[in-house]
């Protein structure tokens, strides 16, 4: 097992090499200008052309990646934003935890919809409930999260006048959002629910269980739901990241302060070391998210854990 995590978090050395090269190559062949946009339009011309060389902003462009991978390996320095003049991280590990609730609330609720309805789908296949879940699913699986996000601020906000539709103060604030992100990834999460449910339900063990006169609920929960939950974790881990990286749509639909804003405002403005530092710090997350869903595995598999054992 130990060997595992170590191979596991050796990986991410070429996944933040790759990452980071593909960012800096895009934000590198877009047209910009860091000196200009750090001293403002006003600023002498001598002012940014020096500016511009003391970034080493002429120089080639595998001689400025390399010296941006030799900083943050050996200085973990990652920069400073063109916009704010901090350190990059300073104001990732600001904005971070809005968009960590944000994504944790969003995976929760989806949990709690998903998993019980897909359940009750599988358990009654071919019923009216049946058919009603899963086109309720299909429709909000294939609706797009910003459609979504603005027929709930029309709705519920402009309309109803529920939930506002703007900030994080309150709670109030935080139930659009998770909703408009919970709702796609429950759909998802019950129609695979339903499906591994309904493969599990027909192995010979359930039939046994049933035979032997166990109750219907300790067959569904103690030997079906069991079984199947693999497939279902692996889902919410993904989710868990992909909400992490979703939530930058959301965040500007709904103007809160969180890590997806600041990159889409970033990119905006051309501020490549905030948009390095924080599309690499999004994807070292969620390659960690993956490893955490693979080892929880082992707690639920034991033949997963024996292999984890022996390798």
């Amino acid at each position: 097992m130990t060997r595992y995590v170590i191979g596991r978090l050796l990986m991410l050395i070429p996944i933040a090499l790759g990452v980071t090269f593909i960012v800096f190559t895009i934000m590198n062949l877009t047209p910009s200008d860091p000196a200009r946009l750090m001293l403002g339009d006003l600023a002498d011309k001598e002012a940014i052309e020096r500016l511009n060389r003391e970034l080493g902003y002429y120089d080639p462009f595998l001689v400025r990646y390399f010296n941006y991978v030799k900083n943050a390996v050996t200085k973990l320095d990652f920069g400073n934003s063109y916009r704010s003049g901090f350190p990059v991280f300073r104001e990732i590990f600001q904005r971070f935890p809005n968009t960590l609730r944000l994504a944790f609330l969003a995976v929760s609720c989806a949990g709690m919809i998903g998993i019980p309805i897909g359940i009750l789908s599988a358990v009654k296949q071919y019923s009216v409930v049946d058919s009603v879940t899963r086109i309720m699913s299909m429709l909000f699986a294939a609706m797009p999260v910003f459609f979504l996000g603005m027929l709930n601020i029309f709705a519920f906000s402009l309309n109803l006048r529920m939930f506002p539709s703007f900030g994080i103060e309150t709670w109030r604030h935080f139930v659009l959002p998770v909703a408009t992100l919970a709702l796609p990834s429950a759909a998802s999460l019950m129609r695979l629910t339903r499906s591994t449910m309904l493969e599990t339900i027909n192995q010979d063990y359930i039939r046994t269980a049933r035979a032997k006169g166990a109750s219907e609920s300790r067959v569904i929960f103690s030997h079906a739901l069991k079984n199947a939950l693999l497939p279902i974790i692996t889902i919410l881990g993904m989710n868990f990241g992909q909400q992490l990286g979703g939530a930058i749509i959301i965040e500007n639909v709904f103007a809160i302060p969180g890590l997806g804003q600041l990159l889409v405002n970033s990119i905006r403005l051309k501020d490549i070391p905030q948009v390095m530092a924080s599309t690499l710090f999004l994807a070292l997350v969620f390659t960690l998210i993956i490893l955490i869903v693979d080892l929880l595995y082992a707690f639920i598999d034991p033949r997963v854990k024996a292999k984890y054992t022996r390798s």
